[in-house]
């Protein structure tokens, strides 16, 4: 059972980011003060609306310098704090080398982290912000598994370099946590493991790669049809929550799945349609998979992939994140349209 006192400091790594944007909200709503440790705080364009945040809510917020591969940048930035959020990894789907791109700055990162936390005696608690990723490689890994489900006892044990290396990066990260945790007994990991991650962010041009794969759902390069993918959604706001909760609830411990429902790309694509109509060029059908398999390597989707993916339902188990946490969901055909809104009021599909 670990108390987290409220009038203390807490630390948010990668504050910038999609999720961590959200969390930094959630805390300031609560009056909370957050250090937040960026690599330029003078880069006002990237802690803008964060700054705006804190003029607007309760609680208050301290920008230090820090860099993620920069071992003991988050000592300064890390005094005082009892909870320290680890939400900073790449997340990106394009890469050149996966060991120097994904790899190794989410290992170092890690290990960067929590030698800080090692150095500061105040922390009680980190709560890090792993992925499903880490839980599962590929849908088809589901075949193996009781009633075809997995849950938070799974681990990922068939990605590697050269094979979904951003789902190795996650599970080598998330390992290495748990390894540096169990080798001391002052601080706890309670760890966040959400499916794809959607939903209107703080910065409405995020970079993260949930933007990505959402926009081009609208921008016309999937019109002529998409593969039978089934993914597992989840609000960002709800992974938020989930990390807030997880930070103040005394008896939180482990991994937690953290997911609304799953939904086929092109189920998304109807979602969207029964709200916008034509107004855009949703894609209105599903590939076989034999064409995806044929045409996947032209547009980054290796045939592996594809053979391991496509045409498998995806199936996880949310339920220690509702009774552990108390999480309550957002439903998909809610913050998909928020999220597509959100591109389409700042120019993200121009006509």
């Amino acid at each position: 059972m670990t108390q987290i006192n409220k009038k203390m400091p807490v630390l948010v790594t990668g504050a910038t980011g999609y999720v961590a944007g959200r969390l930094v909200n959630r805390l300031l709503e609560a009056g909370l003060t957050v250090h937040a440790p960026v690599r330029d705080p003078n880069n006002l364009d990237k802690t803008r609306f964060l700054r705006q945040l804190a003029e607007e809510l309760p609680g208050q917020i301290r920008f230090f310098e820090a860099d993620l591969l920069d071992g003991g940048s988050y000592d300064e930035a890390m005094k005082g704090c009892e909870l320290v959020f680890h939400t900073a990894s790449p997340f990106s789907l394009q890469f050149k080398d996966a060991q120097k791109d994904l790899i190794d700055p989410a290992l170092l990162g890690t290990r960067n982290v929590l030698g800080s936390v090692e150095r500061t005696p105040t922390v009680k608690r980190v709560v890090l912000t792993s992925s499903c990723a880490a839980v599962l490689g590929d849908t088809v890994d589901l075949l193996s598994l009781p009633n075809g489900t997995a849950t938070e006892e799974h681990w990922n044990s068939t990605s590697s370099l050269t094979h979904q290396p951003y789902s190795f990066s996650k599970t080598l990260a998330e390992k290495e946590a748990w390894h540096l945790n169990r080798a001391q007994n002052r601080w706890d990991l309670v760890v966040i493991n959400p499916t794809l991650v959607l939903g209107p962010g703080i910065n409405p041009r995020g970079t993260s790669e949930s933007f990505h794969i959402f926009r081009q759902l609208g921008d016309g390069t999937m019109k002529s049809g998409v593969p039978d993918l089934d993914i597992g959604l989840v609000d960002v706001r709800d992974v938020a929550q989930a990390h807030y909760l997880a930070g103040f609830t005394p008896k939180a411990q482990g991994r937690h799945i953290v997911s609304a429902k799953s939904l086929t790309v092109l189920q998304m694509a109807q979602v969207l349609r029964s709200h916008y109509g034509d107004a855009y060029p949703f894609p209105q059908k599903q590939l076989p998979k034999w064409l995806v398999w044929l045409v996947g390597p032209l547009v980054g989707m290796p045939r592996k992939m594809v053979r391991r993916n496509v045409g498998y339902p995806w199936k996880v188990d949310h339920t220690k994140s509702k009774t552990e946490l108390g999480l309550t969901y957002r439903e998909p055909e809610e913050f998909l349209v928020e999220f597509f809104q959100q591109m389409i009021d700042h120019g993200t599909f121009q006509k």
